[in-house]
């Protein structure tokens, strides 16, 4: 760090075109922070964009400049507030005299905007209360004060009581200490500055690249802008309520257009989630469930609340729910393969959960029975949850009074890596849909509820196509699957496959580019092997084997294949029509199928005949969930 001999007169002396140095010029090395220089773009407009809440600002007990002990908070909820943790002695340039450098502009700039200032408070609070007392800092904070502007400077008693603060607000603050161990009386610390809402909420946060006067005016000017009555919203098409929130269907095309749909319309109702374990609906058989585990509203309930609770990962960042999305089918349509925690690549397609209940074996490879089992390898999977241990997650859940109430509601005891899996289990059996028009044509016997093309479809489903000899179909319900794994190809094209020098690349509707793939590579994580179920049976047989997946709601559930290769059915059956891809392992059943056109247009109409009629019950159910961390 850079020594200086009067820190207070330096900050003091601080100029809107540099710094002031007591000893010398800075050193050429140490190039300044953006914020101390012009702009080098121009400001967004204030209110032409939005700042997200990033959760409540902190609390804690400060002294103010008279001694008196304040909660932080008294300084918050009248006005939008810029909150600087700096230390007066901090000889680093880019550090906390780089705040209150932005800080100085800012009141400059308000003593020409009056108004402005009536809006706006500024609080410089101090972590080191050793030397930065509340007469220190009134003398540090009088060469700054002007007349009509609100900033504040604080500090606390003790460094105890500075700590919840200090946690709350995540900074990262520690001594430094010499070679023999004693305080130097400086900190390292990342520079953090908060911008924080009338309500008391955190809407932004700026470091040594982003803290500039120019940007962080802009952001306290939108904040303070009163939005505009919103236009009456048009009636949403259920269809659009209940599927992906920007549906990218046709994203191919040139003419796409978004059809977003915000958070805020889609409103969720409760449903009774035990009907279909009751009764199950047309097409289904009883669902199996475990002698060990009955069903109970309580349990269904319970394992609901856990499936979209974002602590059940390491960081406390990712739910079951982020690879399972409820309005893309409980898996996720706009990501080939998963991608967990901090941005993990995941080897896999994520299978939707729809009629899991009915799978014999679960992961594409069919490595687990049970989903009770099932639910702690991506709780501890690296690249999903992320989670150290069973222990670990056990511990984080006991730790909420309000899980250990419910756990022993539904369980009569605490939760343990047994009542975990339970509870999980107990929701995802209950997700269970049928009562397709396929069903209703084929065990209803409603003749008029397949058209023509989808009965047309059928009958090369379960004869030409040779697609049922897999996909099964039974005298009285139809799982759509043999439960067995088979080769395809496609991961053999995976493995062994040479890529092509270049490849297509979609970034824009109907718009690609070719990419170098050693280019593609340079920025890529090596991709993981995948040798499917050998990696399980250790029988070469095996490799390049996947589990056969459910057609159950199948057009709801793109991309397609255990890698997600496909995003389209008709991708998908232009692949089987193909013969798939030759390999030694290769399923006898994948051969040519010399379909035409209008035959593979009759199998897609008959695919998409298959999806349940309670599609939106359960969607809506899922909105309606509590968040498992709104509970502290």
């Amino acid at each position: 760090m850079m020594k200086l001999a009067k820190p207070l007169l330096l900050w003091s002396g601080l100029s809107l075109s540099g710094l002031l140095y007591a000893d010398s010029n800075p050193p050429e090395q140490t190039p300044l922070a953006p914020g101390y220089g012009q702009l080098t773009f121009t400001a967004p407009k204030p209110g032409t964009y939005a700042l997200p809440v990033l959760g409540l600002a902190g609390d804690g007990v400060v002294l103010d400049t008279a001694g008196q002990a304040r909660k932080l908070h008294d300084f918050m909820g009248d006005k939008v507030l810029v909150l600087s943790f700096i230390y007066s002695t901090c000889t680093d340039v880019n550090g906390c005299p780089l705040a209150t450098a932005v800080l100085h502009k800012i009141n400059h700039r308000l003593q020409q905007e009056p108004e402005l200032s009536k809006q706006l408070r500024l609080v410089t609070l101090s972590f080191n209360p050793i030397h930065d007392t509340p007469v220190f800092m009134k003398q540090f904070g009088a060469a700054f004060q002007s007349p009509g502007i609100d900033w504040q400077f604080l500090t606390t008693s003790s460094e105890q009581q500075l700590q919840p603060l200090i946690d709350q607000y995540q900074q990262n603050i520690t001594k430094v200490f010499d070679d023999k161990g004693r305080d130097t009386g400086t900190f390292s610390h990342n520079l953090r500055v908060y911008l924080i809402d009338q309500h008391k909420q955190i809407r932004n946060i700026y470091n040594v690249s982003f803290l500039h006067a120019d940007t962080l005016i802009s952001d306290i000017k939108t904040l303070l802008v009163k939005p505009a009555k919103p236009e009456p919203a048009a009636a949403l098409k259920a269809a659009d309520l209940y599927s992906a929130g920007d549906n990218k269907n046709h994203y191919e095309d040139s003419n796409y257009q978004t059809h977003a749909v915000s958070i805020k319309e889609r409103q969720g109702k409760q449903t009774d989630l035990m009907a279909t374990l009751r009764k199950p609906p047309l097409g289904l058989p009883p669902v199996p469930v475990p002698d060990d585990n009955p069903i109970t509203q309580q349990k269904i309930q319970l394992g609901r609340k856990l499936f979209y609770d974002r602590r059940l990962s390491l960081n406390n960042t990712f739910s079951c729910a982020i690879c399972h999305i409820p309005e893309q089918g409980f898996t996720n349509n706009e990501m080939a393969t998963a991608v967990g925690v901090e941005g993990r690549s995941v080897r896999r397609n994520s299978p939707t959960l729809y009629n899991v209940a009915y799978a014999r074996y679960l992961f594409h490879d069919s490595r687990e029975t049970s989903l009770e089992q099932q639910v702690w390898g991506p709780l501890l999977a690296h690249n999903e949850m992320a989670n150290p241990s069973v222990g670990y997650v056990v511990e984080k859940i006991q730790q909420s009074a309000g899980y250990n109430a419910l756990f022993k509601s539904a369980f009569g005891k605490k939760p343990s890596m047994e009542t975990i899996g339970m509870a999980l289990a107990s929701y995802q059996r209950a997700l269970n849909s049928a009562n397709s028009p396929f069903d209703r044509w084929y065990f209803g016997k409603d003749a008029k509820a397949l058209s023509a093309q989808q009965q047309r479809g059928f009958a090369l489903f379960t004869g030409k196509a040779l697609c049922s000899s897999c996909h099964v179909i039974d005298k009285k319900f139809a799982l759509f699957s043999d439960f067995d794994n088979h080769n395809t190809g496609l991961g053999y094209a995976d493995a062994m496959a040479k890529p092509a020098e270049y490849q297509k690349i979609q970034v824009a509707p109907g718009v690609y580019v070719q990419a170098s793939t050693a280019l593609i590579n340079s920025v890529a994580d090596t991709k993981a092997n995948d040798l499917g179920r050998y990696e399980i049976s250790q029988n070469p047989q095996d490799r390049w084997k996947y589990k056969t997946p459910t057609l159950r709601n199948i057009s709801l559930t793109a991309p397609y294949m255990h890698n997600g290769r496909f995003s389209t059915l008709e991708q998908v059956l232009k692949f089987y029509n193909d013969g798939g891809i030759a390999n030694e392992n290769l399923d006898q059943r994948i051969k040519p199928l010399h379909l035409n056109q209008q035959e593979l247009d009759d199998l897609t109409a008959f695919l998409q005949s298959l999806t349940g009629d309670n599609i939106e019950k359960l969607v809506s159910d899922a909105y309606a969930a509590p968040i498992g961390e709104a509970d502290k």
